[in-house]
């Protein structure tokens, strides 16, 4: 595409340069020799008439070869359309609303529809993914301190986890909750915990 750039400003330099020549054979005699190299000015017309064929078949190539571009272009604006596709699909994969629930309420992804205890919870506070262990709850002892250096150790955590059946204990670093009925997240506002995406 360079090559016929250069050949089109050549090709425009030389025929404008040949018409400025023309114009001082026709004032001065003297130079005619110098500026002509046809002697016949219908010989050079029709010289200038192919010349300006071959402009503008050279502007047609530029011409195409821009729309070849913008071709090549388009899969990439088709590519991010995937893209935002794929991604409004795994917003899909969150909990709405986001459960908590008893060890007797099923997990999984949670919907309007579909009520499960959300099992991939995550805290915006602390940000530590939230565990929950079927048939326990947590000691009336626990306190921040505990979880905040126990977590995400079981070893450590089990110390303050009491037997108890048909409940859940759930704990990121900074919060705890024992629970036993199925309940909506939003329903305990001190609780910043969010639904951490489900895997397909």
């Amino acid at each position: 595409m360079a090559d016929d750039l250069d050949q089109l400003l050549d090709e425009v330099e030389s025929r404008f340069c040949r018409t400025n020549e023309a114009s001082n054979t026709d004032t001065n005699p003297r130079r005619a020799p110098k500026a002509r190299s046809q002697p016949n000015r219908t010989s050079n017309a029709s010289v200038a008439a192919s010349k300006h064929d071959d402009i503008d078949g050279l502007i047609q190539d530029l011409f195409e070869d821009v729309n070849f571009d913008e071709e090549l272009v388009t899969p990439k604006i088709k590519t991010s359309h995937q893209s935002f596709a794929k991604c409004s699909h795994m917003q899909s994969k969150k909990c709405c609303p986001v459960y908590l629930g008893g060890s007797s309420a099923p997990s999984g992804l949670g919907t309007t529809s579909s009520q499960r205890a959300c099992n991939h919870l995550r805290c915006t506070a602390c940000d530590f993914s939230v565990v929950s262990y079927d048939d326990y709850q947590w000691d009336k002892s626990c306190d921040y301190l505990f979880f905040r250096n126990s977590m995400p150790e079981l070893d450590k955590l089990k110390g303050k986890l009491m037997r108890r059946k048909g409940f859940r204990a759930y704990a990121c670093q900074c919060s705890w909750r024992s629970i036993q009925q199925l309940t909506e997240l939003q329903a305990d506002p001190q609780l910043r915990w969010v639904c951490g995406k489900h895997a397909e």
